[in-house]
């Protein structure tokens, strides 16, 4: 089996040699990876810092993204994963390379298309999650999972892994930013495809800064809740 892991990168000059350092530890439990790092338009010292560490480390590699936004990031190293499975992972280290690990294991053993962390269970671990955005994370995840009678808690954490073959069928990826993470789930759950959830940790960054912004993706949420609604109206149409 094998495994590409996509992170996305805007300025994170401060923390990517520690985001890479921590994440070869797999090297342990999964021997054929790679790593496919997608430099967003970073206006530091990002790609320098990142070209100067993987040097002679074949299994990295670092590519310019062709359109700005994590959206077309993320699509961006979908496209040239060459991987059985795919994870998404944020340079940030909010989570966990054990984690990590857990899906790739259960993706396996399970044979299924997607899994799905929630960092809201009893059995999770959450260190310094601020206590607005914890709020209002509660209430949207809290009220897409009404919406469309799912299971799951946590659409919007960033930190999944799919099967290739499936995830190739969810693009083009219409979300610009961090809606993303809302747009890959939803689009899974809509067309049925199969999927496990398991309770991840989560601890806020230590170095550098989010890139995040509440206010600014409010109206970039709702966006792709809409648009994935009108997706299942469309099939459930055809049916």
């Amino acid at each position: 089996m094998s495994l590409s892991i996509i992170i996305p990168v805007f300025n994170e000059e401060d923390q990517i040699k520690v985001t890479l350092k921590k994440l070869l530890k797999i090297k342990k439990k999964i021997s054929n990876f790679e790593i496919i790092l997608i430099n967003d338009f970073s206006t530091d010292s990002t790609e320098k810092n990142i070209r100067n560490y993987i040097v002679n480390k074949k299994y990295i590699k670092l590519y310019k993204n062709n359109k700005k936004g994590l959206g077309s990031a993320i699509q961006n190293g979908i496209l040239r994963s060459r991987k059985k499975y795919v994870c998404i992972f944020m340079a940030d280290m909010s989570d966990d390379v054990k984690d990590l690990i857990k899906y790739y294991n259960l993706i396996i053993k399970r044979n299924t298309d997607a899994v799905f962390g929630t960092r809201f269970s009893s059995e999770s671990k959450i260190k310094n999650y601020p206590n607005t955005k914890y709020i209002l994370n509660r209430v949207f995840n809290n009220f897409v999972k009404l919406l469309f009678l799912s299971n799951y808690n946590d659409f919007t954490n960033a930190f999944k892994m799919y099967r290739k073959e499936t995830l190739k069928k969810l693009l083009p990826i219409v979300s610009e930013n961090f809606n993303v993470f809302l747009e890959l789930p939803l689009k899974i759950l809509i067309r049925k495809y199969s999927y496990l959830i398991v309770p991840i940790n989560w601890s806020n960054r230590k170095k550098g800064s989010s890139n995040f912004k509440i206010k600014e993706l409010g109206s970039k949420y709702l966006f792709t809740l809409f648009y994935c609604l009108l997706e299942k109206v469309l099939l459930s149409n055809k049916k």
